[in-house]
């Protein structure tokens, strides 16, 4: 059986992608805060914060691999 290559860390790096979806979701968020008010804004609003609880779990994990934790995901 063949070694398979490794991705590029272009490809498996995850951070650029929350952030952006992060700010997509801000900008909704102050958007409809000003057109509207409701589920919209919560909708907004929980995009918002699942986007930082995101970029901890990618901090977090990045700090475990540092630390050599056997259990941390290697990126």
């Amino acid at each position: 059986m063949r070694h398979t290559p490794e991705l590029p860390k272009r490809l498996t790096d995850l951070t650029p992608v929350v952030i952006v979806g992060t700010t997509i979701w801000t900008v909704a968020l102050v958007v409809l805060f000003f057109t509207t008010s409701g589920l919209w804004v919560q909708t907004a609003l929980a995009g918002f914060v699942l986007g930082f609880v995101g970029l901890a779990i990618i901090l977090w994990q990045r700090a475990a691999a540092r630390r050599g934790s056997k259990s941390a995901q290697r990126v």
